[in-house]
């Protein structure tokens, strides 16, 4: 084997020391980064699912409305009424 003097390893355990370093604030720089996707995709998806269970929510009303032979409908959308004039049929 071969003997390493005691600088030689004093050397090796500052660069080693200096590359856990800069190895762990990349890491964590990284980590932040994927987290920060992950998350703004989650609450995109959210989103996503909000508006077409909104959207399905308005279909039904625009359904209530042509069937209502003219008179005005309220739905909601999103939590706020909203006031749908009915269709007349001839």
């Amino acid at each position: 084997m071969t003997a390493v003097s005691l600088d030689t390893a004093k050397n090796i355990a500052v660069v080693v020391i200096v590359a856990f370093v800069l190895v762990g604030i990349v890491s964590a720089w990284m980590i932040k980064t994927v987290m920060t996707k992950i998350i703004v995709a989650v609450v995109m998806a959210g989103l996503a699912i909000a508006v077409y269970s909104q959207r399905a929510s308005l279909q039904d009303c625009a359904d209530k409305a042509n069937n209502s032979g003219g008179k005005e409908v309220s739905c909601t959308f999103f939590g706020s009424e909203v006031k749908v004039p009915g269709v007349a049929r001839p």
